[in-house]
């Protein structure tokens, strides 16, 4: 039996591509492996210090990355990446060649199959993989889910909303609502 998994991504969307982009990141079953909040503050254990720290490396291994908002929750990530073309504005195309903002418009669209360098999926995969690694190595019981979400931030608007509501997301949790075996309080 063949095993197939429709792709949540945007449909013809190349995601190297300049933009800002909304992310959440969760852990395995939503198991709280990054701490508890306690009077509407987030207390970190040590795989939620690790899951802040190398968030903050993202930009020390891709240079096409700015990084905006960012918390460390429970039992999830939530923050924003900007892909930045280089100086030039250019960005590497699909095919390996430089486009300019204009033509990306123009030839956005890839099929499905491996991971593209510098793309949304590969620095998320990354951050994945680095927190993962850390918590081997010093023995932490830890596991994500296997996908992340992600929605594109299309105007000021609505990045100052999601940034809004990454600062207000400690003051607002209530793990009770979804998921209430796991809740720690």
């Amino acid at each position: 039996m063949e095993h197939w998994r429709k792709s949540i991504r945007l449909d013809g969307w190349d995601y190297r591509f300049p933009s800002f982009y909304f992310v959440t990141i969760c852990t395995k079953d939503r198991y709280h492996y990054f701490g508890g909040i306690r009077d509407r503050v987030m207390g970190l254990t040590e795989q939620g210090c690790a899951a802040w720290y190398f968030w903050n490396q993202i930009p020390d291994h891709f240079d096409n990355v700015k990084l905006d908002a960012f918390v460390v929750m429970p039992d999830h990530v939530h923050g924003i990446i900007q892909i930045i073309p280089d100086e030039n504005g250019i960005y590497i195309s699909e095919n390996g060649g430089a486009e300019s903002r204009h033509d990306a418009i123009l030839h956005h669209r890839r099929e499905f199959g491996k991971p593209l360098s510098k793309s949304l999926s590969v620095i998320c995969n990354h951050y994945k993989g680095a927190v993962t690694r850390w918590c081997n190595e010093k023995n932490y019981e830890f596991a994500w889910q296997p996908r992340f979400y992600d929605h594109i931030i299309r105007n000021p608007k609505s990045l100052n909303n999601i940034r809004r509501y990454i600062e207000m997301n400690p003051v607002n949790w209530n793990p009770d609502q979804v998921f209430p075996i796991n809740s720690q309080s």
